[in-house]
């Protein structure tokens, strides 16, 4: 009977010194079931439109994903794998950096040695020929814009010769471009013999300046041309801007 009195004194002694031991901070004590944690002011307001990805009426920011309020799917829009356009003008601007990442620099009058050449085939037809003299791969975008003498119009292209890509040339290489000068079937008016030629090049938008022009030489008796004056857009082979 006495040495169960004694475990039970010492059982009492153990049981005390756990409760100390919590009451002085060296050990851990009950505090209850957890609390729920109250929103700050803070974090319950947000400035319209920011840093919760909708805009202030609750749709989807762009680029953002997700769904609109009626749950129709929104596209990302900077979902990897997207292209940039491939139109010259999504690439960028002169000397500057397009969206595929490389430099385009425009073809003109100071990268490039232009000639002007009458042929014997097709008929009242000329060839402009544009060779690549930079140290770096140039475009020649659309068609070039022609002035003969003072001229007060601009020769159209003919749509039909349109390329599927622009033409790049790289350095050395040459471009062309073929000029209907008069109508065979004499069908043309107002023609007249011009002693002076003037190319210029377009940028990446149509009707833009691509930079400086160029003034190829004319043969001594000059170039015959009249209202039936057609040009076709740069082709990338001599033959391509020979055959219409």
């Amino acid at each position: 009977m006495r040495h169960i009195r004694l475990l039970a004194a010492t059982g009492t002694a153990v049981a005390a010194l756990a409760l100390t031991a919590c009451g002085n901070g060296t050990g851990t004590e009950d505090e209850g079931a957890s609390r729920p944690t109250t929103p700050t002011a803070s974090a319950e307001k947000t400035a319209p439109g920011k840093a919760t990805g909708k805009a202030a009426s609750g749709t989807p920011q762009a680029g953002t994903g997700g769904r609109t309020a009626n749950g129709t799917p929104v596209a990302r829009t900077g979902a990897p794998g997207a292209r940039p356009s491939a139109s010259p003008a999504a690439r960028g601007t002169r000397g500057g950096t397009g969206g595929s990442g490389t430099s385009v620099v425009l073809c003109d009058g100071a990268n490039t040695t232009v000639t002007a050449q009458p042929v014997a085939r097709p008929l009242n037809h000329m060839l402009i020929t544009v060779k690549n003299t930079g140290g770096k791969t140039c475009e020649l975008p659309y068609y070039p814009v022609l002035r003969f003498d003072q001229m007060q119009w601009v020769p159209q292209a003919d749509r039909g010769t349109q390329p599927q890509a622009v033409v790049s040339l790289a350095p050395g290489e040459s471009g062309y471009a073929g000029v209907l000068l008069s109508a065979a079937d004499g069908s043309g008016t107002g023609g007249m013999t011009a002693r002076r030629l003037t190319v210029g090049f377009q940028g990446l938008t149509p009707n833009s300046s691509g930079g400086p022009s160029a003034t190829p030489s004319l043969p001594a008796e000059g170039v015959y041309y009249d209202s039936s004056l057609k040009v076709t857009y740069w082709q990338q082979e001599r033959d391509d801007a020979l055959s219409w």
